[in-house]
């Protein structure tokens, strides 16, 4: 093992593989700690690099100050032994850093502050930023000095790929993620296939496709099966937020051979997308074919677990996915928990999945996504999964939030959060608060409307709005946040205020 190579360029990948291997049994170690809470020395180094397609990246507006929604991540310091180094791709703007602190329950913000190192590229760039930090030297010599002991360290990622691996051995501490060996099971295919495997019910359809021959097959094929199929949708392996989707329609005529000419009509969910571009892409890292479900009620719950390095599964959380877009395919938020009359299926399918993967030897935190549609309120809900996201995702961060506020805990029996008083919890979440009256707006403004309106959250009532995404509100006019309740009803009567309220503090912007 090499131990702390000054330049990534003098580590080759044979070295790294060998050393990567020689540091993951170190996070059983860290994870026990974790897992009891206790008040032992450990040091979390958050990387939330968005390590994506980097077309993908280059559309997402303002894709670097999606760093920040990991900041939750600073519950961390509610061990008051523990420490965190915090790296970004920009600075984060010192009165977002004080509006968290101050939340964190029962430990002195100054404290706090004093356990936390952040550290920035400097770099605003669409790439990611673990490719930013590994064309750093010096700055991951800032890191490893942050660190100190590495003993007690792990890094902590949005998703983990080769690049992350690689920060993860010249800092010389494990990687709290998904071995990026096993990635290919959270891919659209590698899905379908664990699922399977799990006993989940999921599309019909077919995976491991590469090329246009392949498409026109395996839709033909999905035909012949359900003669009354009408839609179905083209997804690519490694598409992320619906934005690697297209939705084909069948012709009215022409049996299988009019089935290539209507790729013309596919409805791409990526704007600016055309049939060249997507099919392109599609040879290049492969994807599936599936049945779009039809139905008068269609909703999008979650699942999101954990697996440990000693081949646990633990329920995390649940959701209801607030999609939007022209065919329902975008997320724009959720609502935790989800829905009563899907909410323990969800969970008992979610945990299937999870001990598959276990098996495989995944260490992660991960969502399974579902459809879940009916033809009448009177019917039993029909759930079927679609994706696993080998990665923190949109709803990691709010159900962070919640924990950081109220460190309360899940009860897996009900699915229902519940804070230290006993009351459940319930929050609506999004990312995507956008407006051009927002722009301009500083975090000093943000944080004087929240103040004057009595938004912020009240310890006393375990209610109120935590936001995230700040650092993006005066260039794009983008913002997060989250409302949290004592009912779904009252999270949502206060998300709707967040926004009337932010709609008449701007109306003369």
């Amino acid at each position: 093992m090499i131990p702390h190579p000054p330049f990534a360029s003098q580590l080759t990948l044979e070295d790294e593989l060998r050393a990567f291997e020689a540091l993951q049994p170190r996070l059983a170690h860290v994870w026990s700690h974790l897992a009891q809470e206790s008040d032992q020395p450990s040091t979390t180094v958050v990387v939330p690099s968005l390590t994506l397609d980097p077309a993908g990246l280059e559309r997402l507006e303002g894709a670097a100050y999606y760093e920040e929604r990991l900041l939750f991540l600073l519950i961390r310091l509610r061990n008051p032994r523990a420490r965190v180094v915090y790296v970004t791709s920009q600075p984060v703007h010192p009165l977002i850093l004080d509006y968290l602190l101050q939340l964190l329950p029962g430990i002195p913000a100054s404290h706090a502050r004093q356990r936390l190192t952040m550290l920035c590229a400097h770099d605003a760039s669409p790439r990611p930023l673990t490719q930013k930090i590994l064309e750093r030297p010096r700055l991951i010599e800032r890191i490893r000095q942050a660190v100190g002991e590495p003993g007690q360290a792990f890094l902590s990622v949005f998703n983990a790929t080769p690049l992350e691996r690689r920060l993860a051995v010249l800092l010389g501490i494990p990687l709290n993620g998904v071995d990026p060996a096993l990635a290919h099971l959270g891919s659209k295919s590698g899905s379908r296939k664990v699922f399977r495997s799990a006993g989940v019910p999921l599309p019909d359809g077919a995976e491991d496709l590469r090329d246009e021959l392949d498409i026109v097959e395996a839709l033909a094929a999905l035909k012949a099966r359900q003669p009354g199929l009408r839609r179905a949708m083209l997804k690519l392996d490694e598409g992320f937020s619906g934005e690697g989707n297209a939705l084909f329609t069948y012709p009215a005529a022409g049996g299988a051979g009019a089935l290539a000419p209507a790729l013309e009509g596919l409805r791409f969910v990526a704007p600016g997308e055309d049939r060249a571009g997507f099919l392109a892409k599609f040879r290049a890292m492969g994807g599936v074919v599936e049945a779009f479900l039809e139905a008068r009620e269609v909703q999008s719950p979650s699942a999101q677990l954990r697996t440990n390095p000693n081949g646990g599964v633990m329920l995390l959380s649940t959701h209801d996915q607030l999609l939007g877009g022209a065919d329902a395919q975008i997320f724009e938020g959720c609502r935790f928990p989800a829905a009563d009359g899907y909410r323990r299926e969800v969970q008992e399918l979610g945990l299937r999945v999870g001990r598959v993967l276990a098996d495989l030897g995944v260490v992660s935190r991960f969502g399974v996504d579902f459809l879940a549609t009916r033809d009448a309120p009177s019917s039993a809900w029909q759930l079927h999964a679609i994706e696993i996201n080998l990665r923190l995702g949109g709803t990691t961060h709010p159900f962070l939030a919640l924990r950081f506020l109220t460190g309360g805990e899940l009860d897996p029996s009900s699915g229902l959060f519940r804070s230290p008083s006993g009351r459940p919890k319930y929050y609506r979440a999004t990312d995507n608060l956008h407006s051009p009256r927002y722009r301009g707006l500083l975090p000093e403004d943000l944080l004087e409307i929240t103040t004057i309106n009595q938004l912020n959250f009240d310890h006393r009532r375990e209610t109120g709005v935590l936001f995230h995404l700040i650092g993006a509100l005066s260039q794009y006019g983008k913002l997060g946040l989250t409302a949290i309740g004592n009912s779904h009803a009252e999270a949502d009567e206060l998300y709707q205020r967040t926004l009337d309220i932010l709609q008449y503090e701007t109306r003369f912007g």
